[in-house]
């Protein structure tokens, strides 16, 4: 047992989760100046999207939201990192707690509800962003107060966060799949899904001055069919890229007791107990895509054997966020070495 999984299961367990990630955050902001001095962990470089990996590893948003740390997170081996998700307007997400951890199942049940500073102050951030071999992408979603029944104002909404952020991107992802903006997973029927990332692109297309590799992210609990739709639909419209997959709303298959999991209530699960639908997402768009599509694997992938497998699934890059937090700051060297 590393000092960290002491640490984490003696300390950090105990502590709420909320409070625990904040603390960790603080940390990592504090320690710039030491981090950027430590050696970067080596890796196969990708080339994907026109853009260069310097590894196929990459760190989920969720953790950085707010653009505060992201730069922080190569010293780490990330060759990626996706910030957001970022909404047009600024917003507090949803109550506390809203932040679980499940260690039995070494999974994360999160109802955060996309709390953000908003795409006015991010922008602002990533407007001193040094740009380096540490590539950059930025995940845009919904703001809450717009119904997702109004496409003219869901648009409109996603404009805003485009111009904003856009400039200060390496890649673009729409999140339509997160289950904690009420009717946001509505979203990703084709008939509304099309229209909506023809929008961005066309206004990213206005605002960069070189065309930027748009994607977007999908859920676990879409069907077969619907996977095999949108692979299509992303074709159809010439996208850079999916993203598979987001959290899932579903419980099968928990260690934890079910009268806990019941306690806690509501929220997208990740971790460990994505693996296997993400990983059959991944295997129906590669199949569907051929090599037509940059494809990123994530949900569930905590050893280097599941990146392994992720990468033979058809993934071009693989990115993680709860496997972090459950393995610390040693992990991503670990996943790097046995990929």
């Amino acid at each position: 047992m590393t000092l960290y999984d002491k640490v984490f299961d003696h300390v950090l367990v105990r502590m709420g989760a909320e409070r625990a990630h904040h603390l960790t955050y603080d940390a990592l902001r504090a320690g710039g100046p030491v981090l950027s001095r430590i050696p970067i962990p080596g890796g196969t470089p990708v080339r994907a999207m026109g853009l260069t990996f310097r590894n196929r590893l990459g760190l989920a948003p969720g953790f950085d939201k707010n653009a505060q740390v992201y730069d922080r997170m190569g010293a780490f081996g990330f060759g990626h990192v996706e910030i957001g998700t970022v909404t047009a307007l600024a917003q507090p997400g949803n109550p506390r707690p809203r932040l679980f951890r499940l260690p039995e199942d070494r999974a994360i049940v999160n109802r955060m509800g996309f709390n953000n500073d908003g795409a006015t102050a991010v922008a602002a951030r990533l407007a001193t962003r040094r740009r380096g071999d540490l590539v950059l992408g930025v995940n845009i979603g919904k703001s809450k107060v717009v119904p997702d029944d109004d496409q003219a104002a869901v648009e409109a909404d996603y404009e805003t966060s485009t111009r904003l952020l856009a400039p200060h991107a390496d890649y673009l992802v729409v999140n339509v799949s997160s289950p904690n903006t009420p009717g946001l997973r509505n979203l990703q029927a084709v008939e509304k899904l099309a229209p909506l990332l023809g929008h961005v692109r066309r206004t990213a297309d206005e605002v960069t001055a070189a065309p930027l590799p748009l994607l977007v992210k999908i859920a676990p609990d879409l069907s077969d069919d619907d996977v095999l739709a949108v692979a299509d639909m992303a074709l159809d419209l010439g996208l850079a890229g999916i993203i598979a997959t987001n959290t899932t709303i579903s419980r099968e298959g928990l260690r934890t007791p079910a009268a806990k999991v019941e306690e806690i209530g509501a929220g997208g699960l990740s971790g460990a107990p994505l693996t296997e639908r993400s990983t059959e997402v991944l295997r129906l768009l590669r199949g569907r895509v051929g090599d037509r599509l940059t494809l990123i694997g994530v949900g569930g992938i905590g050893t280097p054997e599941q990146a392994r497998a992720r990468v033979a699934a058809g993934a071009d890059l693989v990115q993680a966020y709860s496997a972090l937090i459950y393995g610390g700051p040693m992990w991503p060297r670990r996943i790097l070495k046995g990929l």
